[in-house]
């Protein structure tokens, strides 16, 4: 099966989670993907296949050589809880240029999307307009899938044991919780969660997560004076004191920024949700003392009782980890090369599964998946990027097989 067949057999998979829940994994719908693709492992010949009870699906090849080390391959089964993920209906195009318009009339434009200039002449995989497509991270999953049965059926390929993993919960940071690092028993790995062709990510923010319970009182407008408590006057102030261009639309590089998630306010109740992200961790620690500091003065305005926060530390800059095994950053770039795929370096505004796992033991830079405009009706992913990333990711089962 061909790496574009299978990635369009698993978007059609509704596996969205839901940060909400509580529950492990948020969505009982991932399973169904979980359970398909531990079947097609077994068919493929794979060993220790199994889903756990977390919706966790494990899976090795042994190896084949002595003393080689052992290689892991990780991609996440969830997609991003905010656009539907439900009845995608993936579109074969080919792009010669200009905009691209979907079936229910939106328009993927080449101007605002340059980076499309660089796939004419290519056949994409576009959504329909309603739905995301699910390259983030189907696409990841179609790859490892597809090189996986490639070097089954090629025996003469030396490789140590190479890891197979498909997580849950990935999109709201508990992709790697759970994870039996112990059981996957691998020396590192890669994710292939990645976007655009070439891109090579070991470098990620810090990230936090911050809600704040706001608590009012009530009193009738007429007889309110130094009695009435009112949680959207909170809500305003809070948001008066985030700096202006330290937000997501004003940043870049390895800008830091305060994303505001969520905002619910009523005069006696409300609650705001942000994310806080940052690449160099004293700067992360200065944001969130940052947030602290608003809040205990918002407390002092309008009362002890008024203004609750909860930090939650998210993720870490796998940088710090993985820069004890550079090996996989040289080997990837050689991979890369030996595909004729120029390598992207730059450091990622977000964070994988591997971040969690870098500091978890198991190191895990990022490769590319090959799409573009993830959580979007817009996203979309060009197939000859899913087949070079097939190709980068045996030709690392090689390099590390010494075998090339």
């Amino acid at each position: 099966m061909s790496v574009t067949e299978r990635f369009i057999r698993y978007v059609q998979i509704d596996t969205q989670s839901n940060g909400e829940t509580g529950t492990h994994p948020s969505t009982k719908k991932q399973f169904d993907l979980a359970h398909l693709l531990a079947k097609e492992l077994q068919a493929l010949g794979a060993s220790g296949v199994k889903v756990d009870e977390h919706c966790y699906v494990y899976a090795h090849i042994p190896a084949n050589s002595e003393n080689l080390p052992a290689l892991g391959f990780i991609a996440h089964l969830d997609t991003e809880p905010v656009c539907s993920g439900k009845n995608v209906c993936p579109t074969r195009v080919r792009y010669e240029g200009g905009d691209i318009r979907l079936k229910n009339g939106k328009i993927l434009s080449g101007n605002e999307f340059r980076v499309l200039r660089d796939y004419v002449g290519q056949e994409l995989l576009v959504t329909d307009g309603n739905t995301l497509l699910g390259a983030d991270d189907k696409a990841g999953i179609a790859e490892i899938m597809t090189a996986i049965e490639y070097v089954l059926s090629h025996p003469e390929i030396k490789h140590g044991k190479i890891g197979i993993a498909f997580t849950p919960d990935e999109e709201i940071g508990e992709g790697a919780s759970l994870f039996d690092v112990a059981g996957f028993g691998c020396d590192f790995a890669y994710t292939v969660d990645g976007e655009q062709l070439g891109e090579l990510g070991y470098e990620t923010f810090n990230a936090a997560e911050a809600k704040i319970k706001l608590t009012g009182k009530n009193i009738h407008p007429g007889v309110a004076k130094g009695k009435m408590i009112n949680c959207s006057l909170i809500v305003g102030d809070f948001l008066a004191a985030l700096p202006a261009n330290e937000i997501p639309a004003a940043t870049e590089g390895k800008e830091g920024f305060y994303h505001v998630t969520g905002v619910r306010s009523e005069v006696e109740s409300g609650e705001i949700s942000l994310i806080i992200r940052d690449h160099d961790m004293e700067k992360f620690q200065a944001r969130k003392a940052y947030i602290q500091t608003v809040c205990d003065s918002l407390a002092e305005k309008y009362g002890k009782q008024a203004v609750s926060l909860t930090l939650r530390d998210q993720y870490y800059n796998c940088l710090e980890k993985i820069k004890e095994h550079f090996h996989l950053i040289e080997n990837a770039r050689t991979a890369y090369a030996q595909a004729g795929v120029p390598v992207l370096e730059a450091p990622v505004r977000g964070g994988t599964d591997g971040c969690t796992l870098s500091f978890m033991g198991l190191p895990c830079p990022n490769l590319f998946t090959g799409g573009h405009n993830a959580h979007s009706v817009l996203e979309y992913i060009p197939i000859p990027s899913m087949e070079k990333a097939v190709e980068v990711i045996c030709n690392l089962i090689k390099i590390y097989g010494n075998n090339q």
